[in-house]
C-alpha cells in the first residue's frame, strides 16, 4: 500500500521537535534506534539497543542531541519509503519495542457514554439510537464537567441508579478508579503506514485517536505519540469481559510515527492541549472526519500514570499508557440508525501538527500479515548484531 497521496506532513511540524524511533533496514530482523537531528536520522544503536534503553538513560536529552554516531539516513529518504511501503529501503517501524503496551479508557465524557450505550444495547448497534437518546435525556451535558471520585461524581451515581442507567463504564468514568488494561502483547504494535486488523466477524467497529505517553520504568513521562486503540464495539458491548477479544487481535495496535520527547520546546503542558485530528475514508467514498480534544479529558495524565504504575504495580522496561479517545462515532455509514463500522480498505489517519501523523489500511485480523517478531526473535536478532551486551551496559549504567 502506498500512502504517498495520503499524508501531507508525516513528523512534527516543528523543525526542532526531538524525535526518536526505530528504524528498519532492507534484509534485516530487527531495526535500528534513531533520532532525527536536522534533516538526518541518526543511529543511536550502538548507545541504546532498544527504545527502552534509550528511554530509562539519564543523559538521554544530551545523548539524542549529541551522542556520537557514524550512521545515519536522509529523513526524507526515509519518510518516503515507509509512505511507499518500500521494503528495498529503510522504513520507519513502532516507536516501541519491549515496553509493555497499557491503556486507560473511559476518560472522556462523551465516549464514556457511547461506553453505556454499547452495554445498555448488547453490542446490537440496530439498538444504539434508541438508547443514545434516553441516556441523553437523563444525563444531558452536565456529567463532563463532573470530577471523578467526587461527592457530586457520588450523587450522579445514586440519580443513574435510581434511573436504571448505571453502568460500569460510569463506574470508571467518573469513580474513583479508572480504566487501567493492557491493550496488546509487547512488540505487537504496528507503525504508520503499516495494516490495521478488525475481526472478520465483527460488525460494529471503529478506530480510536489517542495520544501514547512514554513512560519509564520509574514512572516519569518523557515523550508522546500517537495511537489508534482498534476497537470491536459489538464485542465488548456484548461483555465488558470481552475485552480482550474486542480489543487485542492481530494488527489492533498502532503507534507512529515517532515518539516526540519532552524538552523546552514540548511539554506534558502542551500533550494536555494537543488537538488531535481523524479522518477515515472508505472505498465506497465514504468519508468521516473527526477527533479528540485532550483538553476535554475527565482525568488528568498524572493520574492515569499513578493508577498504572507504583507501589502497587512495577514496569522494568517501561510502558506506552494509551490515555483514551473523546471520538465515539454516530455517523451513519451502512443504514440509517447504525453508526459507523470500518469496511475493509478503509484508510484512516490520526493526527496533529506536534506529534505527526499516523496512517493505516483496515484489513481482516485473519487477513493482514501476521506477527511474528516476537521476544525470543527480537533478542536473538539482537544477539546476532552483537547488541545485548551494549544494551545490559545501558540498563546497569
Amino acid at each position: 500500500m502506498d500512502y504517498r497521496s495520503e499524508v501531507d506532513d508525516l513528523l512534527p511540524a516543528d523543525p526542532h521537535a526531538t524525535l526518536v524511533g526505530r528504524l528498519q533496514l532492507p534484509g534485516e530482523r530487527g531495526a535500528h534506534i534513531v533520532c532525527t537531528r536536522g534533516r538526518r536520522l541518526v543511529d543511536l544503536t550502538p548507545h541504546a539497543a532498544t527504545t527502552a534503553d534509550l528511554l530509562e538513560r539519564d543523559d538521554l536529552l544530551p545523548l539524542v542531541r549529541d551522542g556520537d554516531s557514524s550512521r545515519s539516513w536522509d529523513t526524507a529518504d526515509v519518510v518516503e519509503a515507509t509512505l511507499a511501503g518500500d521494503a528495498s529501503r529503510p522504513r520507519l517501524l513502532s516507536p516501541i519495542d519491549v515496553q509493555v503496551i497499557k491503556a486507560a479508557g473511559v476518560t472522556f465524557a462523551t465516549s464514556m457514554i457511547e461506553r453505556v450505550i454499547e452495554e445498555k444495547s448488547g453490542g446490537d448497534a440496530t439498538r444504539a439510537l434508541e438508547i443514545r437518546e434516553r441516556v441523553q435525556s437523563v444525563i444531558g451535558g452536565a456529567i463532563g464537567s463532573v470530577r471523578p471520585g467526587s461527592q457530586a461524581a457520588a450523587q450522579v451515581k445514586t440519580v443513574l441508579i435510581e434511573e436504571g442507567l448505571w453502568s460500569q463504564y460510569l463506574e470508571v468514568g467518573i469513580g474513583p478508579d479508572p480504566e487501567i488494561f493492557t491493550k496488546a502483547p509487547v512488540l505487537s504494535s504496528t507503525g504508520t503506514a503499516s495494516p490495521i486488523g478488525v475481526l472478520e466477524r465483527s460488525t460494529w467497529n471503529n478506530p480510536e485517536p489517542e495520544v501514547v505517553l512514554a513512560v519509564t520504568s520509574a514512572g516519569r513521562v518523557v515523550g508522546a505519540m500517537l495511537g489508534n486503540d482498534v476497537n470491536l464495539r459489538d464485542f465488548e458491548g456484548r461483555s465488558a469481559l470481552l475485552l480482550a477479544e474486542a480489543k487485542d487481535n492481530n494488527r489492533s495496535c498502532a503507534i507512529g510515527p515517532m515518539i516526540r520527547l519532552f524538552d523546552e520546546g514540548f511539554s506534558r503542558a502542551d500533550v494536555e492541549r494537543l488537538e488531535i485530528s481523524l479522518r477515515v475514508t472508505g472505498e465506497d467514498g465514504f468519508e468521516l472526519r473527526d477527533g479528540s480534544s485532550m483538553s476535554l479529558m475527565s482525568r488528568t495524565l498524572d493520574e492515569l500514570v499513578q493508577h498504572t504504575v507504583g507501589a502497587h504495580h512495577q514496569y522494568p522496561d517501561g510502558f506506552a499508557l494509551f490515555t483514551g479517545t473523546l471520538f465515539a462515532p454516530t455517523q451513519d455509514r451502512d443504514a440509517p440508525g447504525l453508526g459507523f463500522t470500518h469496511h475493509e480498505g478503509d484508510i484512516v489517519r490520526i493526527a496533529c501538527p506536534e506529534l505527526g501523523t499516523l496512517v493505516n489500511r483496515v484489513q481482516s485480523a485473519e487477513s493482514a500479515p501476521p506477527w511474528t517478531f516476537g521476544i525470543r526473535a527480537f533478542y536473538a536478532d539482537l544477539a546476532e548484531r552483537g547488541l545485548l551486551t551494549a544494551g545490559a551496559a545501558v540498563v546497569s549504567a
